[in-house]
């Protein structure tokens, strides 16, 4: 496009609808409008300008309000689809990597978790597109800050205090008439008074107030870019961790996000209220609900290994503190902190099983399955042994014909075994559940029979360390201070000129607010004996409404 020169002589960017130095309307469409386009002082944005090159066509496409509010809206349903199945770092599985996750996904909500899963939803704030999305809000809100922040901060940077008539007759706050001689006097005293910048130039004046409230949306935009940049650290190693760590007594566990560092479980304490003596008020509600909790703690200790350690290795470790774990008492160091959240009491560590004969009860030998860990085969010497076909933790039916897992917590475990003695060495396949044997090829000669169970209780623990806190603070700090600045200021202009006749022409304009800029203008006009002004929106809006009143009556009438 090329540069557009007004009739004053002055040469306007490409774009331009309102002369830089004047005010004259540019363009024909410009010039038939009744009230002039105030929003960006008639200048022009890029975007508005150049659609030529590739840069051009992405820049436009970035500073389009629309794609900013589409990526918002894109955002916020991501959002809702990601709380509908608990995100990965809430799942409890025994053994946490890709494939517990994923087969917990499946198995627990069947085809929907496994879609869930293949979409990222299972760790949605982490994966690729969401940071993809965030990363397109936040230079959207880049681009579309600069194409619109530059022209207007030229314009208003470089204000003129002269303006053409026809600029002042299209402004909406409009006066013209005569005045006394020291009007202009008078009213850049008053203008003063009122907290006005005010500039003079010749015969004419110009009085400004509230300029800085024009930059409260992009000091927004910077909070928000502030924020953003925040946010997409969290995805960074080492600025944010919010992991859930299940251990339990006695177990060794290496701490999520934590590298180097190790937490024992030594016990699990509960403690709840007896309702006796000063803890009487509690009673009611114990009868109510049967117990109430007073407190629950986990004992650990917290190990390191040196830096040299290869991964995962807790041969050389060394004891860095002990600590009790309570609500709102967490363990702290290194910037983590480590929070009492959850608990299960009495968890199935083990069971212990007898070999039998079904018909003389004879005991071939008994052996211990482990619920968290268990082995392949149990061999009880003289060709005895039983092979474990499948373990299901929390056994919870079939599902043509295979048995079916609800969770891998061994709640209600279930055992496929083959059993092999001297006199069956083929072997017999049973199925075990509490309180329950299937025997699904027929009638065996030889049982399982369920001795003693090992319970334990398991801590919830969540971990967590966030760097971005300061920064995510200060981007909303700025949000707050733009969000001010933009919706308790506004910024008020009044032109007047003195005219070669005498009259007086005063034309006013705001942002925002049309009732306090009037508000001022009474107290000036009052003080200086200014003509009387017109709101011209209003006038216009009367004609229209007038109109409309004229055709209903004329179309009634025929």
């Amino acid at each position: 496009m090329e540069k557009m020169q007004c009739k004053c002589g002055h040469v306007n960017p490409p774009g331009t609808i309102l002369c830089e130095s004047c005010g004259r309307s540019l363009t024909e469409e410009e010039q038939n409008k009744k009230l002039a386009d105030m929003r960006y002082e008639g200048t022009a944005r890029r975007s508005q300008t150049y659609n030529k090159s590739i840069i051009d066509k992405i820049w436009n496409f970035f500073s389009s309000v629309k794609v900013g509010v589409s990526i918002i809206v894109l955002l916020l349903i991501a959002a809702a689809i990601g709380t509908i199945l608990p995100q990965a770092q809430y799942v409890n599985v025994p053994v946490r990597n890709d494939e517990t996750i994923k087969a917990y996904y499946a198995d627990v909500y069947g085809e929907i978790g496994k879609i869930y899963h293949f979409l990222g939803f299972h760790d949605l704030y982490s994966s690729a597109w969401f940071i993809i999305l965030v990363g397109m809000l936040a230079i959207s809100l880049i681009v579309a800050s600069l194409d619109r922040f530059v022209p207007l901060y030229r314009s208003l940077k470089n204000q003129r205090v002269l303006r053409h008539r026809s600029f002042m007759d299209k402004q909406r706050i409009y006066a013209e008439g005569p005045a006394p001689e020291d009007a202009m006097l008078k009213a850049e005293e008053k203008l003063k008074e009122l907290k006005y910048k005010v500039t003079l130039d010749k015969n004419g004046l110009l009085a400004e107030k509230g300029r800085f409230s024009r930059w409260g949306p992009y000091v927004n935009h910077i909070g928000l870019i502030i924020f953003l940049f925040g946010v997409m650290l969290r995805m960074m190693p080492g600025f944010y961790v919010d992991e859930t760590l299940w251990i339990r007594e006695g177990e060794t566990r290496a701490i999520p996000d934590a590298p180097g560092y190790f937490l024992e479980s030594k016990n699990f304490t509960m403690e709840t209220y007896t309702g006796e003596g000063d803890e009487a008020k509690f009673e009611e509600a114990i009868d109510r609900v049967g117990s109430v909790a007073k407190n629950y703690q986990t004992d650990i200790v917290l190990y390191q290994t040196p830096d040299k350690s290869l991964p995962g290795a807790t041969d050389d470790m060394e004891q860095v503190k002990e600590h009790a774990i309570k609500v709102n008492q967490p363990l702290k160091f290194d910037g983590y902190a480590v929070y009492q959240m959850d608990f299960r009491q009495n968890e199935l560590k083990a069971m212990t099983f007898d070999l039998t004969n079904k018909e003389t009860e004879e005991s071939l030998g008994s052996f211990t399955i482990d619920l968290v860990n268990p082995e392949k085969s149990y061999d009880l010497g003289d060709d005895t042994r039983v092979d474990l076909l499948g373990y299901y933790p929390d056994f919870s039916g079939f599902e043509n014909g295979e048995p079916q897992t609800e969770t891998p917590v061994p709640n209600n475990p279930g055992f496929l075994v083959r059993m092999f003695t001297p006199e069956t060495p083929d072997g017999e396949v049973s199925f075990i559940v509490i309180q329950n044997t299937i025997e699904p090829l027929g009638e065996n000669d030889y049982k399982l029979t369920f001795q003693t169970a090992e319970t334990r209780d398991v801590s919830g623990l969540t971990i967590r360390k966030d760097r971005t806190l300061p920064i995510l603070g200060l981007g909303g700090l700025i949000f707050m201070i733009g969000v001010a600045q933009g919706m308790y200021f506004n910024h008020r202009r009044f032109w007047i000129q003195k005219q070669e006749d005498g009259e007086l022409v005063l034309a006013g304009h705001t942002n925002k607010n049309w009732f306090g800029l009037k508000k001022d203008l009474d107290q000036v006009s009052g003080f200086a004996a200014l003509p009387p002004y017109v709101d011209q929106q209003e006038e216009i809006e009367k004609q229209e409404k007038l109109k409309k009143e004229q055709k209903l009556e004329g179309d009634e009438l025929s």
